[in-house]
């Protein structure tokens, strides 16, 4: 029996890198009865054949996962967001701080297309990527496009992490990728003037060694639909509005329409970016509104663990 972590799954088949060598390998059996899937990212235990195809026996438990793109055991995120083409918005970028917040991997904001962005757009985006900053999130934003010493720096990054890749679709996250390493080759599209969105060109999850680490180009996407954090959680999922919400009247403030609350009056103070707070009550709406997944969060039809 052999130890390794699944790097691709196309089909059906998961290749395998144990030691420096990539086996292809198939699910046994009982884990379709036991609902398990494995995922790119996985530590399994697997038994080679005689054929020279093997089988995993065993998944190890995951520190984390995403189902959109699915992934586990993942360091940090490179998130790709685009200056124009399609526009910037600062709520598909906050869906997704949180959902790596609320899963513990660490973001690196990535804005592409700066060469693209006319001048009188500058300023807003640059005061952007500073409030992000002062939040406390690495954040990359050049006028030039691809600038080396930025892709050097993000390169560096990579040494012994999982790093994925996301971002709305048409954003340039395999274009990015391919500026890292040109020996990538990754297909890239265009986008969609009618739809201002980019056609999906990632068609598989796949892991590339680059920079003594493992990197990970994920289909696009347009948005998340399903929080998976409870209500009173997402407070905390926002690291500005965890440290402020120390200072409120009430202990368990939510910041919504609770008196005497520190994180509204540092909105209004301009201390906390007003757009933040907005996505931050938008959704703690979506979520208050969300039927419960009994299932997904280990739940027995009465409610109970």
């Amino acid at each position: 029996m052999q130890r390794g972590q699944i790097i691709q799954s196309l089909s059906g088949f998961y290749d395998v890198n144990s030691e420096g060598k990539t086996y292809r390998t198939r699910a046994r059996g009982n884990f379709r009865k036991q609902k398990i899937s494995p995922l790119v990212g996985d530590w399994v235990e697997f038994e080679r054949q005689e054929t020279g195809e093997g089988y995993i026996l065993k998944i190890a438990s995951r520190k984390n996962q995403l189902v959109r793109p699915p992934l586990a055991n993942i360091d940090q995120a490179v998130v790709v967001t685009a200056c124009v083409q399609p526009d910037f918005s600062t709520n598909l970028l906050d869906r997704q701080l949180v959902t790596l917040e609320e899963k513990h991997i660490r973001p690196i904001i990535y804005f592409t297309k700066g060469d693209l962005t006319p001048v009188t757009k500058r300023a807003a985006l640059t005061q952007v990527a500073e409030d992000y900053r002062k939040i406390g999130y690495e954040v990359y934003l050049d006028w030039q496009a691809f600038l080396p010493s930025s892709i050097a720096a993000l390169k560096a990054d990579f040494s012994e992490q999982l790093t994925i890749f996301m971002g709305q679709t048409g954003a340039g996250k395999s274009t990015l990728l391919n500026q890292i390493d040109s020996n990538l080759k990754l297909q890239t599209g265009d986008v969609s003037q009618a739809l201002n969105r980019g056609k999906h060109t990632t068609r598989k999850v796949t892991l590339f060694s680059i920079g003594n680490g493992l990197v990970a180009d994920t289909p696009g996407f347009s948005s998340y639909t399903v929080f998976e954090m409870q209500l009173k959680e997402l407070k905390n999922l926002f690291p500005e509005i965890e440290k402020t919400g120390i200072n409120c009247r009430f202990r368990e403030c939510l910041h919504i329409n609770e008196p005497n609350c520190a994180v509204k009056a540092a909105v209004e103070a301009g201390h906390i970016r007003q757009s933040r707070y907005d996505n931050y009550v938008q959704f703690f709406n979506l979520i208050k509104a969300q039927k419960p997944d009994y299932e997904r969060k280990g739940y027995s039809k009465k409610g109970r663990k």
